[in-house]
C-alpha cells in the first residue's frame, strides 16, 4: 500500500516459452528463474499481494513453493504464442478487483530488485501519473545509427543528428527494459496499455536491466547468478 492506495503485484509466467524452453522454471543460481522475481516482489514495501498468472501446473507449484499466491488458473487461450502481453493482466484484474494499482513483473527480468519495484510505484505517486514503466539508458545512441538501401548506401536514422558533433551533446535516449510496469487500474482498463503519452519512466541501471529472450541471455544471467554472493541483493 502507498498513501492508502492498494497495490497488486502480478507475475505472468506461461509454460510455452519458445526462445528458451521452460525458462520460467529453469535453474540459475540455485533456484528457478521465476523465484528471483517472486523474492524481489515479496521484499517490496508497497505490494499488498503477489500473485501468479499461469496455465502451467508445474510453474504454479514452483511459484507456491517460493511464497507466491496462485489464486486462479489462467485460461489456455490466454497463454498462446500470439496472446497480447497485457491480456493476462486484464484477466487477473477481473479475478482480483478492487486494487488501486497493478504492478506487472515479468520473470524474464530477474535482476530487478525491490527498490526498482518500489521506485516505479513511487514515481506514479510523486508525478501523479497514470502509469510508470522501467527504462534503461541506451548504450548505442540512435544518432550514431544508419539505414542502408539495397546498394548499402547509408542514410542517418535520425537526420538531425548531423547537427550534433559531440556525443556529450546528444539528448538522453532510453529503452524499455521490461522489468517493471505500474498503472492505476481504472485508467489501465480504459487505456488498455501501460505505455501511452500519459506514462512516465523510471530509470534502472544497465546491470539490472537484463531481459531474457534467448539462450545467450540466459547464459549471461547464469554467469551473474553464479558470481552473486549468497544473501546479497542484486
Amino acid at each position: 500500500m502507498i498513501n492508502d492506495k492498494t497495490v497488486l503485484g502480478l507475475i505472468p509466467a506461461r509454460g510455452g516459452s519458445k526462445g528458451v524452453p521452460r525458462k520460467n522454471i529453469r535453474m540459475a543460481g540455485g533456484k528457478p528463474l521465476l523465484a528471483w522475481t517472486i523474492e524481489a516482489a515479496r521484499e517490496s514495501k508497497y505490494l499488498d499481494r503477489v500473485v501468479l498468472s499461469s496455465e502451467d501446473p508445474e510453474i504454479m507449484e514452483v511459484a507456491s513453493r517460493f511464497g507466491c499466491e496462485v489464486p486462479f488458473v489462467r485460461p489456455p487461450e490466454l497463454a498462446l504464442d500470439d496472446t497480447p502481453g497485457d491480456a493476462p493482466v486484464f484477466h487477473a484484474l477481473d479475478k482480483l478487483p478492487g486494487y488501486h494499482y497493478v504492478t506487472l513483473l515479468q520473470p524474464t527480468s530477474p535482476m530487478r530488485n525491490a527498490s526498482d519495484i518500489d521506485g516505479c510505484i513511487e514515481q506514479c505517486e510523486i508525478k501523479q501519473a497514470n502509469a510508470c514503466v522501467s527504462v534503461v539508458k541506451c548504450q548505442q545512441h540512435p544518432y550514431l545509427m544508419f539505414l542502408a538501401d539495397c546498394n548499402f548506401v547509408l542514410q542517418r536514422l535520425v537526420p538531425e543528428a548531423s547537427e550534433f558533433s559531440r556525443r556529450q551533446d546528444y539528448p538522453s535516449v532510453y529503452l524499455l527494459n521490461g522489468a517493471v510496469y505500474v498503472a492505476r487500474t481504472e485508467w489501465l482498463r480504459q487505456s488498455r496499455t501501460f505505455l501511452s503519452k500519459e506514462s512516465v519512466g523510471y530509470e534502472m541501471p544497465q546491470g539490472r536491466s537484463l531481459d531474457i529472450d534467448t539462450e545467450e541471455d540466459f547464459r549471461q544471467f547464469e554467469l551473474n547468478a553464479r558470481i552473486q554472493a549468497p544473501g546479497m541483493t542484486i
